[in-house]
């Protein structure tokens, strides 16, 4: 796939570090995390990129983060959640990392969201759709095959932000990639958190957008964690 031929030069090169280069994101926003816990605690793997590690954004502002204080308002004893995650992940590249990552027997919550470095890199469809289908049957294992407790959640359209610079060509592809997670969650019976209207709010709200001009702030990562919060709290509580 070309590059996105509507950003200046400048603009673009900043635009592949925050999505492809994780050594330029600022110092702790792109790391795997490991979480050491009480077994009484409820347990939360939260897999992803970018928008799960929360670039751009506070650790306590990131979408999982946020989730977890929500449901220790109900008082739920949840854990701080353990991440894999980085900025510029590709659904390979988070294979590897599951890999290589020393993980508990089992958890609670497990979360996915992932595909836009799929996208963006232009990797193609088919290949997506098999390395989406291999992560989710990793998330099933990795929460005890209790598939209540995997939570997808859809990719959100950068389009709107002001690198994507209103791009009718990335919003299709957006769409394109997210009917397939959608399908293929649908076909495991797992939840499935659609937040990319929610994304797409930040075209008439820049208080949805982070200071990169690229990634959800997190005020937007607030409404995602809402909407986590709704599906996650039956099956925990």
């Amino acid at each position: 796939m070309k590059s996105l031929s509507i950003l200046p030069v400048t603009l673009l090169f900043q635009f592949i570090g925050l999505f492809v280069v994780p050594g330029c994101a600022k110092e702790g926003a792109n790391m795997i995390s490991t979480i050491v816990t009480d077994s009484l605690s409820k347990s939360y793997l939260a897999l992803g990129d970018s928008y799960t590690i929360g670039e751009s954004v506070s650790s306590a502002e990131r979408f999982p983060a946020q989730t977890v204080a929500l449901l220790k308002s109900h008082d739920i004893n949840a854990a701080a959640p353990q991440y894999i995650a980085q900025t510029g992940w590709t659904t390979l590249d988070l294979q590897n990392a599951i890999s290589k990552a020393t993980l508990k027997s089992k958890y609670d919550i497990v979360s996915l969201l992932i595909g836009v470095n799929d996208q963006y890199q232009g990797l193609d469809t088919a290949g997506y759709r098999v390395h989406f289908t291999q992560l989710l049957q990793k998330a099933i294992q990795l929460a005890d095959n209790q598939i209540k407790h995997v939570f997808v959640v859809s990719i959100p359209d950068y389009s709107v932000t002001p690198f994507g610079g209103g791009s009718e060509r990335v919003k299709k592809e957006i769409d394109a990639f997210n009917n397939i997670n959608k399908q293929v969650t649908a076909a495991y019976q797992i939840s499935y958190t659609d937040i990319t209207p929610t994304s797409r709010m930040a075209a008439n709200d820049q208080s949805f957008i982070a200071n990169d001009g690229l990634h959800p702030s997190g005020k937007q990562y607030q409404q995602w964690a809402a909407l986590l919060e709704a599906v996650m709290l039956p099956v925990v509580k």
